[in-house]
């Protein structure tokens, strides 16, 4: 007789068999780099685009005016608000122009807690193909029709909004700003075009750009369009180098994230300190400051001139290089990891099948000369 964990036993088998096998990493933080088993190696598959989390003047700067508590174990409904929670929502709804916001625990709680609570059976939700897992399994979870359109093909969306909007009570229409597995930009003008046709509410995921972009407020401030998106949702843990995250948009929707998002109401409030360093480094280091960001751009730039004749997509800090199998990203990471830089793979089913490869992740502290030589190592491998 098997034993009772065999099915679980062969399904790893067999994805370790297709070079899909992920395992934890034991890794120490230093500065830009990291140390893995004695060996110091430059780390590019960090969302730290801003470098924050690794700067020690920026660490014992706050760390020196810091007199809160270090935890807060209680649900924010609960005892779990204080002061500084109240001043960070007041803060990113006044530089978001929105009329308030929430924070979340993490991206993944942000999005679990948006799509289950703000749909239901009778709704339907159009969402990009790239869009995020917690995304999905938030949408999977509300019992709402789910509805995916084709990679930044805004066509192929409309015609699915005229096909199934009218059929079904609330609608909301899904993207990402910038996407992390392709590192594209999504486009807001189209978008907020068709929510408005087509009486949906837009929700936009802006993981991957707040703190980057519109002077740290994110791509939708970029590019003007903040007063048609009716709710952003944004991290602290990338760009900001912190912990968290927050939604920010119309009062009522707010309310309602209060009332029924689950992801927010049973979970104990984020550490005091993580709130505390979030809203330090946005006031002093990220809104209204461009100096972390140009360098990023410049490196940014820089990297896809080097590249240009490789297989890479997407024009941002968030650069893959395509192999197009599992195995082929696994050994070129391998190679890179053996000559100093810290790159890892992108496999399915992060990735869909035959889309394998490896991941670029950029940030303000890199330099030409590690570019000029991640560019010599892979044009040999």
């Amino acid at each position: 007789m098997p034993h009772k964990f065999k099915l679980y036993e062969e399904k790893l088998e067999k994805v370790n068999l297709e070079s899909n096998f992920r395992t934890r990493h034991d890794i120490i933080q230093n500065g830009r780099f990291i140390l893995k088993s004695n060996k110091l190696l430059l780390n590019l598959s960090s969302n730290d685009y801003l470098g924050i989390s690794i700067d020690d003047n920026i660490r014992d700067n706050f760390l020196s005016l810091y007199k809160g508590k270090i935890q807060n174990p209680s649900a924010r409904l609960l005892t779990g608000t204080n002061k500084v929670y109240l001043e960070l929502e007041e803060l990113i709804k006044t530089f978001l122009n929105k009329e308030d916001a929430l924070l979340f625990n993490s991206g993944y709680h942000a999005n679990v807690g948006i799509y289950s609570s703000l749909l239901d059976k009778d709704d339907v939700v159009f969402i990009d193909k790239l869009n995020h897992a917690s995304i999905i399994d938030g949408i999977k979870l509300s019992g709402a029709k789910l509805i995916p359109y084709n990679h930044l093909d805004y066509n192929d969306l409309e015609e699915k909004l005229v096909k199934y909007r009218n059929k079904y009570k609330n609608s909301i229409i899904s993207s990402e700003s910038l996407f992390s597995m392709d590192g594209d930009f999504a486009d807001i003008k189209k978008l907020a075009g068709l929510k408005n046709k087509y009486n949906s509410i837009l929700i936009i995921d802006e993981a991957h750009t707040f703190g980057v972009f519109g002077n740290g407020a994110g791509y939708i401030k970029e590019k003007k369009f903040l007063d048609e998106v009716d709710l952003i949702m944004g991290t602290f843990g990338k760009a900001i180098g912190s912990y968290g995250a927050f939604a920010a948009g119309n009062k009522i929707l707010i309310n309602y994230l209060i009332n029924f998002a689950r992801s927010f109401i049973f979970s104990t409030s984020l550490p005091e300190i993580s709130i505390a360093f979030s809203k330090y480094v946005l006031e002093n280091y990220i809104l209204n400051k461009n100096i972390l960001q140009n360098k990023l751009f410049e490196i940014t730039n820089y990297t896809h001139q080097k590249f240009k004749n490789f297989n890479t997509i997407g024009n941002s800090y968030i650069v893959p290089i395509l192999t197009n199998d599992s195995k082929k990203a696994a050994n070129l990471s391998n190679y890179l990891i053996e000559n100093g830089f810290y790159i890892l793979p992108i496999r399915y089913p992060t990735v869909k099948k035959g889309q394998e490869r490896i991941r670029i992740s950029l940030n303000s502290k890199i330099e030409k000369e590690d570019i000029d030589k991640l560019y010599t190592l892979i044009k040999k491998a």
